[in-house]
């Protein structure tokens, strides 16, 4: 058994009720349970919130809303892993024994059901207990600097300043989509970024984290490119 875990709390501070605004025409949290749903991977797709309104806008978009979150993992500072082992735990004392279980993250709109199945075969076919979304940067991180209280330029790595960047490693960075695990991990806390997980990499294009205002509009405009672009 596989079930996916949407977590979708009710507290979103930089933007106001983020997980159920309009996105492209539907509630956010609409997008990633549908890719969910249509990806046939699981036989549960579960939406962990503690916000009436969200279990509501969950339910009638085709998600199980079985348990409200309890407060004490529902603010700000709540890591992911802690919600998805609760989700897990809930399962087993409700005999479900799920054996993968893939953390869908409600701002995910431009998930595909492909990217699921394909994910997921990943975890299936190779010893490891995580399989992310992740995407490469577009520069070279070791060419980047910083601003020091003067305002002045400093390089993180002044020995890559004349490096070419062909001549540097490509770097990578959590897509921050959707993260399958195997239960066990989850129930132990493994950390998600080790030598024990694996990556599904993604188009950069397809890849935004949305935290502000101008993150969502950004978003937008990369959601309606790629329905267009696939039409």
């Amino acid at each position: 058994m596989n079930i996916a875990i949407i977590p979708a709390r009710g507290g979103s501070q930089r933007i106001p009720r983020k997980n159920i605004k309009t996105f492209c025409g539907k509630p956010m949290l609409a997008w990633s349970i549908e890719a969910a749903l249509q990806s046939g991977c699981f036989e549960h797709v579960f939406v962990s919130t503690d916000d009436a309104e969200i279990a509501y806008v969950a339910q009638s978009f085709g998600a199980k809303v079985p348990f409200i979150r309890p407060a004490t993992l529902s603010d700000h500072h709540t890591p992911t892993i802690p919600v998805i082992a609760h989700a897990i735990e809930w399962s087993q004392a409700h005999d479900m024994m799920p054996e993968a279980v893939c953390c869908i993250y409600a701002t995910a709109p431009m998930i595909t059901p492909n990217d699921l199945q394909q994910s997921l075969n990943t975890l299936q076919n190779n010893h490891c207990d995580y399989v992310f979304s992740a995407t490469s940067y577009a520069f070279p991180i070791q060419r980047a600097f910083q601003l020091n209280a003067q305002q002045q330029v400093e390089m993180f790595y002044p020995e890559h300043m004349g490096t070419r960047s062909q001549d540097l490693p490509h770097a990578y960075h959590d897509a921050g989509q959707f993260y399958w695990g195997r239960s066990q991990a989850w129930l132990n806390h493994a950390p998600i970024f080790s030598s024990q997980a694996m990556t599904h990499l993604l188009p950069r294009h397809c890849v935004q984290d949305i935290d502000t205002p101008e993150d969502w509009i950004r978003a937008e405009f990369m959601c309606q490119a790629i329905r267009a672009n696939s039409h």
